[in-house]
């Protein structure tokens, strides 16, 4: 991350313009003070990365305006200058925020050290503050199926280079753990991993969350903002459900991708970038692209290695160590001891269909776990842990839960329905009663799609309040809405 502005104060004019051509000449934009008010004057005016600052002014200690700059969280870096150099004096700077101390005469050699070393310091600084934002995340990739040993041994391929990756599948898959592995395994790793969810910006902000703004180039840009892009410079950015992107920003994107360069919004700088770009999609984007919702040109660039994330049904080998993994980590996490699952639970765990793929095996999990009664082995006392029977929709009516261990808990009717005696398979019957107001029998996915119209109609369109009602996120609607509207239905 280059430093773009930089204030030279100092009251020897010979000084002061060698360093400012010295500074020019690397492409710096360089102002120069001879007086703290001068300085100050220019700090109110606009926003500065760095500032070489001398001790003895005619107006007054540059350690004083070292002490109020230090204070703005915003504020330069500073480099302390001096002609009368101590360790005492210098141990004083930095005790009040100086970035760094130097002596006069200064070579450029010195001044370069001290510019990469502040360049470097800012950009760890703007990193850390953007991780601490985030939610830390210490999952791995579990399982031993042969899909998962072919997926590594992709993923140890491709992470010694900088290809771009496009990981696709289903929701629930671990797409971001693939990309995390990705990063790991990287020549990269010790460098950023900025994670951008495309799926939850809002369309006007996106464009300055992935390349920043200046100053005053829209209401509220009260301060200039680096990018992620700008931030995951020498590292890693990954681009979480990139089809999400609207058609006006793939353009821009596509630039960087191919040129590695940008532009801030309300600037004119380029700004260049070395990063490598992982990309994870639950969407068919050859089909986006058919459709005219996603740009051919950066699909292909996005698709430069491509990898899939296989559903939990197609890996069904790793299931009981899934299921184990997520009992040990649970367990921990809620502080309840469960010693483990019974054969028949492990058998029913098997062989569900699990359409919400790893996640709902996780929460599934979770919810057991939340469910037993702490401190009694699973056989020997009723846990009350339960997983329910899904269909291959996204959601459905309410069906009646299976017990996932080998008995199950004593409640109250309301709470916790009673479990069939037999699978799902054995109990259907040979005939289905009608379901619908018409005497017709109507599909899961119909209705699903009665549903979502009912509650969009209950809330006048409303998309997030509907969302709610059904107890779903607003891009699961979104997803269901486009759907069914392929099918030429009109919802609201």
């Amino acid at each position: 991350m280059a430093f773009e502005k930089i204030i030279v104060l100092d009251d020897e004019m010979i000084i002061r313009k060698s360093l400012e051509q010295q500074l020019r000449k690397k492409h710096y934009s360089v102002a120069t003070a001879s007086k703290i008010s001068e300085a100050e004057a220019l700090l109110s005016k606009d926003q500065f990365d760095l500032m070489f600052v001398d001790v003895r002014l005619p107006d007054g200690d540059g350690t004083e305006l070292l002490e109020r700059v230090s204070e703005d969280p915003n504020g330069p870096l500073v480099v302390i200058i001096t002609g009368y150099g101590s360790i005492e004096s210098a141990v004083e700077c930095m005790r009040k925020g100086a970035f760094d101390y130097i002596v006069k005469p200064c070579s450029m050699d010195e001044i370069d050290v001290i510019l990469k070393k502040a360049e470097s310091y800012s950009q760890l600084l703007k990193v850390n503050q953007y991780f601490s934002n985030e939610q830390a995340n210490g999952s791995e990739i579990v399982g031993n199926s042969p899909k998962l040993k072919h997926l590594r041994t992709l993923l140890k391929k491709v992470a010694a280079t900088d290809a771009t990756v496009l990981v696709s599948g289903e929701n629930g898959t671990g797409k971001e753990l693939i990309a995390g592995e990705l990063y790991r395994l990287s020549p990269r790793s010790g460098k950023p991993f900025i994670k951008v969810n495309c799926a939850a910006m809002s369309e006007t902000l996106m464009e300055s969350e992935f390349f920043g703004h200046e100053k005053g180039s829209f209401t509220g840009a009260a301060q200039r903002r680096e990018g992620r892009f700008e931030l995951a410079h020498n590292g890693t950015i990954l681009l979480d459900e990139i089809g999400e992107i609207p058609l006006r920003l793939q353009a821009k994107l596509l630039r960087v991708l191919q040129e590695r360069e940008f532009e801030r919004v309300g600037g004119n700088r380029t700004i260049s970038v070395d990063v490598r770009v992982i990309a994870t999609t639950n969407r068919d984007l050859m089909k986006e692209v058919r459709e005219g919702r996603f740009r051919e040109d950066l699909f292909y660039r996005l698709n430069v290695f491509p990898i899939v994330s296989p559903p939990l049904r197609e890996r069904k080998e790793d299931i009981p160590l899934l299921a184990n993994t997520f009992l040990e980590r649970m367990t921990r996490r809620h502080g309840v001891k469960i010693p483990g699952f019974s054969k028949e639970a492990m058998e029913m765990l098997v062989a569900h269909q699990w359409p919400g793929n790893v996640r709902e095996l996780q929460n599934t999990i979770e919810r057991c776990v939340i469910l037993a009664e702490p401190g009694k082995p699973a056989g020997t006392d009723a846990l009350g842990l339960f997983m329910p029977v899904h269909s291959s929709a996204t959601f459905s009516q309410p069906v009646s839960p299976i017990p996932i261990f080998s008995e199950a808990v004593e409640a109250p009717e309301e709470d916790i329905p009673a479990a069939p005696s037999a699978s799902p398979a054995e109990a259907a019957p040979p005939s289905l009663p009608s379901n619908d107001d018409s005497g017709e029998f109507k599909t899961l996915d119909e209705l699903e799609k009665d549903y979502i119209m009912k509650a969009l109609d209950f809330t006048g369109g409303k998309r997030v309040e509907a969302a709610a009602l059904l107890n779903i996120s607003t891009r699961t609607l979104r997803n269901k809405i486009n759907q069914y509207r392929l099918d030429g239905e009109y919802i609201p």
